[in-house]
């Protein structure tokens, strides 16, 4: 899912080499002498965020109907790896990746939802998901850095990855495990207060702790969904944790809904551990899970809540924020161009170069059809292949954040 966390932390992360989620989170801003790419969207430093900035921010447009500038399109494939990894950014593209590059699962899972939904990439996607492949963990799952213990969110976003590209994760196995596997064993029992919930991962002595943002990644994992998710049918099933059956990702992922609606109940909105605060990001990743489940009729007081109170919040955060409320809009059946009163692709597009147009459905397809073979997206195609070899969180989650 939409992994998040601060700047510092994911630095942390690198050093030290453990698992963590990505975030959609502010990030420090870029020394004055420092010239960020025009194809990047976003002012704040990317050091640990800019392929998952621009994959959501690519992804978020695709999804409205909007075609990307040819050269932000162009900077995530320069910003490959030859062995088909994703740093968070590479200041110098043209350097070819080494042993102290810090790729990790979240930024190239990411890059490969996005540019396989905007179609034309598929070398570049295809050696991502080869090299995600082989650093599958032993029990299934996998952890943000290479040979990192698994983690709920990093497992899912890879599951999305997978998915867009066409593969089955059910059949992606390492050990004798798959991605599902993994996700299971990070499945609160359904006894007591936080049955259902998803953790982040074990603590040191195996324990787990329901992670509300962990959760709302897991059930789109469980799914076998991406970050981007058609509206659900509207259901009146309730989704709920029993104590009785076999383990499915299906049961899994309604025991997840169920933590979830009732960690939003009280107030429609989740918050920030510790500090008590609204945590806007992980709402509407909650929504976006609720969805992908088929209960837009639970999400509906969140995703009101999100109309009300984020406009600041994706101000501050930028695209990756931009593009989680056009996801959680989209999944929803809302119009992300009158989002209370705010037209949220219009403000994403204004973080980045122009696109190309905003012209959707029949009329954009029309458009692509009387292009010349010598067009854009012919251009576009060019540019993936002439990346290859050259060599991809954020909303703001925390690896102990609860509801």
């Amino acid at each position: 899912m939409n992994v998040r966390r601060s700047a510092a932390v994911l630095a942390a992360t690198a050093v030290i080499g453990a698992a963590a989620p990505a975030a959609a989170d502010s990030s420090p801003s870029p020394s004055p002498s420092t010239a960020l790419p025009s194809g990047l969207y976003g002012t704040a430093d990317p050091t640990y965020d800019g392929v998952w900035r621009q994959s959501l921010a690519l992804l978020a447009q695709h999804t409205v109907g909007v075609r990307p500038a040819p050269k932000a399109v162009d900077w995530l494939v320069r910003q490959q790896c030859a062995n088909g990894a994703f740093a968070p950014f590479r200041a110098d593209a043209a350097k070819a990746c080494d042993a102290k590059t810090m790729v990790d699962t979240n930024s190239t899972a990411a890059a490969v939802q996005a540019l396989t939904a905007l179609g034309g990439h598929d070398p570049a996607a295809g050696k991502a998901v080869g090299w995600l492949k082989s650093i599958q963990n032993t029990d299934g799952g996998w952890g943000y850095v290479p040979g990192g213990a698994s983690d709920t969110n990093s497992t899912s976003v890879v599951v999305g990855a997978l998915t867009a590209a066409g593969e089955k994760p059910a059949d992606v196995v390492q050990g004798g495990k798959s991605p599902y596997d993994a996700l299971l064993g990070l499945v609160l029992p359904c006894e007591g207060k936080d049955g259902g919930a998803f953790a982040f991962q074990p603590d040191k002595k195996g324990r787990l702790a329901a992670n509300a943002d962990a959760t709302a990644a897991g059930v789109l994992g469980a799914l076998g969904k991406g970050l981007v998710v058609e509206a659900g049918k509207k259901t009146d099933a309730k989704a709920s944790c029993t104590g009785s059956g076999r383990a499915t990702p299906e049961r899994a992922a309604a025991g997840g809904v169920s933590y979830l609606v009732k960690s939003l109940a009280a107030k429609g909105h989740l918050t920030v551990a510790g500090a008590g605060g609204p945590d806007v990001g992980n709402t509407a990743d909650a929504v976006v899970a609720l969805a992908a489940h088929g209960d837009t009729g639970r999400a509906a007081t969140s995703l009101d809540w999100l109309r009300k109170n984020s406009a600041d919040w994706a101000a501050q955060n930028g695209p990756a924020a931009y593009a989680q409320l056009i996801f959680a809009a989209h999944a929803t059946g809302t119009d992300p161009r009158d989002f209370g009163g705010r037209d949220l692709v219009k403000q994403l597009n204004a973080t980045g170069p122009a696109p190309q147009s905003g012209k959707a459905g029949k009329e954009q397809k029309a458009d692509e059809k009387d292009d010349s073979p010598f067009g854009v997206w012919w251009y576009v195609g060019v540019c993936a292949v002439v990346g290859i070899g050259f060599g991809f969180l954020l909303s703001g989650r925390n690896r102990k954040q609860q509801p």
